[in-house]
């Protein structure tokens, strides 16, 4: 038992002296091992850039048109195993595309009529590296 508290004590006295000469310090300023930092630029500095407004941070596949490399997002829908039009995850949130499945007349964006035969294009389910992101809903379907 010793043993392995001597191997803990001696792993955060690293952890410690690592944090010590890692550590940013202002420009001038000696480290632990009594080299002097260097000034940061500016550009390191900055903050990252914020999500825009109306931003949903799906895929972000989807254009303000309803489309997905040509393919209007509404219509009669084949699910498929293989060879799809579009490769499809279902989320709960931060969706590109809101769906509501529709027993007919499904002409407005994000409104999907599921089909066996004469589809308007076909999609695969998957979880992982889908093409769009969808959620499923009961009412206002569409671009969240």
């Amino acid at each position: 038992m010793s043993f392995a508290r001597t191997g803990a004590f001696v792993g955060l006295v690293g952890l410690g002296v690592w944090l010590t000469t890692t550590a940013p310090a202002s420009a001038g300023q000696t480290n632990f091992l009594g080299s002097t930092v260097e000034a940061l630029a500016p550009a390191a500095l900055a903050p990252a850039a914020p999500i825009a407004a109306g931003s949903t941070q799906g895929t972000g596949n989807v254009g303000a048109d309803c489309a997905f490399r040509g393919t209007v997002l509404a219509g009669k829908v084949k699910v498929v195993d293989s060879f799809p039009d579009i490769r499809v995850k279902a989320v709960s949130s931060f969706p590109d595309l809101k769906v509501k499945k529709v027993g007919s007349f499904a002409d407005d964006c994000g409104e999907w009529q599921f089909v066996d035969s004469f589809a308007d294009f076909k999609i695969q389910y998957v979880d992982s590296f889908p093409d769009i992101e969808v959620a499923w809903v009961d009412s206002f379907p569409g671009l969240p």
